[in-house]
């Protein structure tokens, strides 16, 4: 038997990954790898989702003022839930996540939903959101969407949060958390300003969707804001982007601050932490052996 020594944990460096060089200090796998089902699936909930928050933009008529989404709502969470169990089993049936990544999965979440506790989201002061973006960044692209999902759900259930607007909070939270999973390569400083630029852009895309969901049932009928039915998707596109300016921008700029800030406050011993365990549990495929020719 034979077996590649390079790719069992603590063996022989190879040409290119040797110590004291950094590279082999940062090189790990992602905690959950994209196959190609969990991809398809992905791209499934993304598809659903965009069409969730989208269709309201279809209708040639009032449906009734300030019902957003109440019937409908129950609905997409019904539907999303499974998509995203779905992922995971598609994962695990793939051997892309093992049960050291589902126990980091459910450590993060209770962590992101112990921050959300004292502060949900008063004058936009929110300070999970930092943890979410340096938990994709290291675990990567997959376990950021996930993590996005199942880390709201539980931060409404610590809060009492559950209501028509919970399952557009996790698809918002997921699409977030796997965009910062793909970011490009960089490592120290450069790297936590990158994180930072996007946890603050992140943010205001953010609060940007989750004003979608109930605007064109919640702004009226009558002002210069409001969902007009029939009026055509770009018109009631500016409309719509008026009333976030106006409304909500202040909100939305306190969550972009905050994060920006924990982010190279706290970013780069979350990340040596992060990256810590990331190693310590060891997210690389399993080594296989093969028999030696004769």
């Amino acid at each position: 038997m034979t077996v590649d020594l390079h790719a069992v944990p603590g063996g022989p460096a190879s040409p290119k990954e040797r110590p004291g060089d950094g590279s082999a200090r940062h090189r790990h796998m992602p905690a959950i790898r994209l196959g190609r089902r969990s991809s398809l699936l992905l791209a499934l909930t993304t598809t659903f989702g965009v069409v969730a928050f989208a269709w309201p933009l279809m209708i040639h008529q009032h449906t009734g003022a300030n019902s957003a989404h109440s019937s409908d709502a129950p609905w997409i969470f019904v539907a999303l839930i499974p998509l995203l169990l779905a992922i995971l089993l598609a994962e695990i049936s793939e051997g892309a996540i093992d049960a050291k990544a589902v126990a980091l999965l459910g450590i993060l979440a209770g962590c992101f939903a112990a921050l959300r506790v004292p502060s949900p989201g008063i004058d936009g002061f929110e300070p999970e959101w930092f943890l979410l973006f340096l938990s994709a960044r290291v675990f990567g692209r997959g376990f950021g969407f996930v993590l996005g999902a199942v880390a709201f759900f539980a931060s409404a259930l610590a809060t009492g949060g559950i209501g028509p607007w919970l399952p557009f909070q996790m698809l918002a939270a997921a699409w977030v958390g796997f965009g910062a999973g793909c970011l490009p390569p960089l490592r120290g400083f450069p790297e936590r300003a990158m994180l930072a630029a996007y946890g603050a852009a992140a943010a205001l895309f953010y609060g940007l969707v989750i004003n979608f969901w109930f605007w064109p049932f919640g702004a009226g009928t009558t002002t210069r804001y409001s969902f007009v039915p029939g009026l055509g998707v770009l018109a009631n596109l500016h409309r719509f982007l008026l009333f976030d300016l106006t409304t909500s921008m202040g909100f939305d700029l306190t969550r972009a601050a905050t994060t920006a800030v924990l982010i190279l406050v706290l970013g780069r011993p979350v990340l040596a932490a992060l990256r810590r365990t990331s190693r310590r549990a060891v997210f690389e495929p399993v080594v296989e052996f093969g028999d030696m020719e004769a």
